[in-house]
């Protein structure tokens, strides 16, 4: 009676410690960049749907872009499920910070944690207005998850002094040893199994998550390269169709790659409202200088600068107009990968031009064929019976090219010089197949 007795308790210890919940699993395996961020808000938010009782990080990382990071920092701290993070191998500078917002901490053997100074893209160190929003971010999390904020800050900055702990002068790091010496990892594991049984937790109730096909393909298009090809197709496709109105398929070309290009940035983060509507407004000046305004004036150069600091802006991690966390040499590269784009589409307007009118298949596109007048190809026109020197009104508006009332007939007529609105009173030049005509 006493070993059925014994058998039971033994069972019921066996059956109540060990938890068959649900694991939700997450593989950080690359740079910490908004896409990044995105789709780890996205795991996250599964989990909670799942009703995971436990997010697992597998974290080797040497870090990436800080305002990436806060934002995965800050989805750990306000998730309702217990996040840990198993660090194989590395969890360096961002990879640090998210590391140290995770409930617990566990690294395999020869891992590290730290080195979370700023940096540029140059690998130099970042001023002291970025390194002590870092210091400030990470004391803050340290003390969130109630670990040492100093030790948080000396993994930041050199100057922070913790005898025994940092006195080298040098950025702190820790190996798996030394981080759970300073109580900074909850233990040293293998593998994953190993954290499962000491969260108590079935290793058969893992679920990875995998990024959609929509998550990939973001991520492709994001890419600087692939960012000013788009930028080309947009900038050459209006280009032919303010040349001609009506083609459709430049302007639809233009518009599926302005969709490509701005649609991914703007659910990364990166393009705001006001930078997409500020390129809108700059495409709407340039087809108001080419269908409108006579010549190329303030509107034109106006509607360039618009739709060049679209494209800029809607790269970068701007606030507004507040760059805190963006560095000159994002700024830099943005505006020369925009301005890049510009003059690489006027190039590939001027050499297509010519190669289409060679191509036996573009041919097609485009008009080939003259009705010469000694064919017997001659428009009806009395145009014999005016002349130079007289007068009269614009029928129509010439942009170049229009009509014009002289003596209440209407005659086809081209502008001498720049556009002449209706109704302008004009003076007949000279009298050819067409007439040309100038305001008076």
């Amino acid at each position: 009676m006493k070993k059925l007795f014994l058998a039971l308790v033994l069972l019921f210890f066996a059956t109540t410690t060990v938890n068959a919940g649900i694991v939700y699993r997450f593989n950080f395996q690359s740079e910490v960049d908004r896409g990044m961020a995105r789709i780890f808000s996205k795991a996250l938010q599964e989990a909670h749907e799942q009703k995971a009782d436990l997010f697992l990080i597998h974290l080797n990382t040497y870090g990436g872009m800080l305002d990436a990071a806060d934002s995965i920092r800050i989805a750990i701290l306000n998730s309702k499920i217990p996040v840990v993070v198993f660090i194989d191998p590395n969890a360096a500078s961002a990879g640090a910070l998210i590391s140290i917002a995770c409930n617990r901490i566990y690294m395999r053997s020869g891992s590290s944690i730290g080195a979370a100074t700023v940096v540029t893209e140059q690998g130099e160190a970042a001023p002291d207005k970025y390194q002590s929003y870092m210091r400030g971010i990470m004391r803050a999390t340290a003390e969130k998850r109630n670990r040492d904020p100093r030790i948080a800050e000396a993994m930041v900055d050199p100057r922070v002094v913790i005898p025994g702990v940092n006195d080298s002068g040098r950025v702190l790091t820790f190996t798996a040893e030394e981080a759970l010496t300073n109580k900074y990892r909850n233990a040293i594991v293998e593998t994953e199994a190993d954290i499962l049984k000491l969260e108590n937790l079935n290793s058969d109730k893992i679920i990875e998550f995998q990024p959609s096909w929509v998550d990939n393909i973001i991520s492709f298009l994001i890419h600087p390269a692939l960012s000013s090809l788009l930028i080309l197709i947009m900038l050459a496709g209006l280009y032919f169709e303010f040349q001609a109105p009506g083609t459709i398929f430049p302007i639809a070309a233009s518009f599926v790659a302005a969709v490509l290009y701005f649609a991914p940035l703007y659910l990364e983060g990166l393009a705001a409202n006001w930078e997409i509507l500020l390129f809108v407004s700059g495409v709407i000046l340039l087809a108001l200088e080419f269908f409108v305004i006579p010549g190329f004036g303030v509107a034109g150069i106006v509607g360039i600068i618009c739709t060049t600091m679209g494209f800029a802006l809607s790269m970068l991690n701007n606030k507004g107009w507040d760059f805190t966390f963006t560095s000159s040499e994002q700024i830099t590269q943005s505006i020369l990968i925009s301005l890049g784009a510009m003059l690489g589409a006027v190039f590939l307007i001027f050499y297509f031009i010519g190669k289409i009118n060679d191509s036996k298949r573009l041919s097609k596109l485009t008009l080939q064929t003259t009705q010469p007048s000694e064919h017997g190809f001659r428009a009806h026109t009395d145009i014999d019976t005016i002349q130079a020197g007289m007068r009269g009104t614009a029928f129509t508006a010439l942009r170049p090219s229009g009509k014009i009332m002289v003596d209440g007939r209407v005659y086809d007529a081209v502008a001498e010089t720049g556009w002449i609105e209706r109704q302008e009173q004009v003076e007949i030049v000279s009298v050819g197949l067409t007439c040309t005509v100038r305001t008076c």
